[in-house]
């Protein structure tokens, strides 16, 4: 794949840009005071290096992958759950240091963490086995400090084994974008060899479509950036078109990525007779209101997608491994996480932003 790497025209200082600890502190970012991302929300600070509880690791962070929720956390539509919270939830690293009760990795063992941290593992969705439903659960970079930092933990249930063949900057995406994606398209229910409707072509839905094409589904795309539809068709995608364009062919499913409420009638309107609408992302403005017989009569199905669970995650992993999924790149240095987040604003960016951290 393609990369495309952002560096500072003043570098800071190795301490500065996080790659060591300094005294016990590692640098991280924080969301100081939610508002517009060109506003300057985001604040680099240094902090206590993390300490793990009892079942947690310490990872030494080498790439973290930025994810448009990332964004919204940023300027407050997904308010921070704690004060000066370090967002990122697609994070690539080492363990160096681990709680007693963590048995389950080695120091040096390289792993990822993912948005979902921990779950209560006795409510009703945990125990049969819809954990992503969970009741009571908590999220990296949200709940607890994420990967713009250092050194993250995570509990060790959580954390996942990466393949061999993906460096740190490809593996970063799929830990929420890809896992995301993937549980999208398992909602979304499209049969193999089946037409699926993507709206939006950014970070998840690029990587949605390889998984798709592996099980030799036909993919249509549906997005207003010229170059996003020029990379839907370099990745093999059917077609490409703007967003509010009719479908080449009828679609047995249709996946709305763009935060857009205004494209879920669009995507309603592609289906087939008893097709499916999967809506992924953990914010979307208001969907109008819904013509029934043109929308949703003849049994069409409208779904959300919320989090995911860690099958999720490992079957994705090992889709990537055999399929060769890969992301496009662009990659940022860790000072210019905040031009990530606004190029993301922004609509500049095609494929999957990582932050190098180390």
């Amino acid at each position: 794949m393609e990369r495309q790497t952002w560096r500072t025209q003043n570098p800071l200082p190795a301490r500065a840009c996080g790659f060591e600890s300094h005294l016990g502190h590692v640098r991280a970012w924080v969301v100081d005071q939610p508002g517009p991302i060109d506003g300057g929300p985001l604040r680099l600070v240094e902090r206590p290096s993390p300490v793990p509880a009892g079942d947690e690791v310490v990872v030494e962070v080498s790439a973290c992958g930025v994810c448009r929720t990332d964004l919204h956390l940023a300027e407050g539509d997904l308010p921070p759950r704690r004060p000066g919270v370090t967002p990122g939830h697609q994070v690539v690293g080492t363990v160096v240091e681990r709680g007693p009760a963590a048995l389950r990795f080695s120091v040096g063992d390289r792993i990822g963490v993912a948005w979902l941290r921990r779950t209560c593992g006795v409510c009703r969705f945990c125990v049969g086995g819809r954990e992503n439903l969970c009741l009571r659960p908590s999220f990296t970079g949200w709940d607890a400090h994420g990967g713009f930092a250092a050194r993250c933990t995570v509990p060790e249930a959580f954390a996942y084994r990466l393949p061999g063949e993906l460096d740190d900057a490809s593996a970063a995406p799929l830990l929420c974008a890809g896992i995301i994606g993937y549980r999208a398209l398992l909602v979304a229910d499209c049969p193999d060899g089946g037409a699926l409707g993507v709206w939006g072509f950014g970070a998840s839905a690029h990587l949605t479509a390889q998984s798709a094409m592996a099980r030799g589904i036909r993919v249509h795309v549906f997005t207003r950036a010229a170059a996003a539809r020029q990379l839907a068709l370099e990745l093999g995608c059917a077609s490409a078109q703007d967003s509010p364009d009719a479908s080449p062919e009828p679609l047995q499913s249709a996946i709305v990525f763009a935060p857009v409420g205004t494209v879920v009638p669009l995507a309603l309107r592609q289906l087939d007779r008893g097709g499916i609408c999967a809506v992924a992302g953990v914010h979307l403005s208001d969907v109008p209101r819904l013509v029934y017989e043109e929308e949703l009569f003849y049994e069409k199905q409208l779904r959300s997608v919320t989090a995911n669970t860690r099958a999720d995650g490992i079957e994705l992993l090992a889709m990537a491994r055999t399929a060769s999924i890969r992301p496009r790149l662009a990659e940022y240095d860790f000072p210019d996480l905040p031009r990530a987040l606004s190029d993301i604003a922004a609509d500049r960016l095609v494929g999957s932003a990582v932050v190098r951290v180390a």
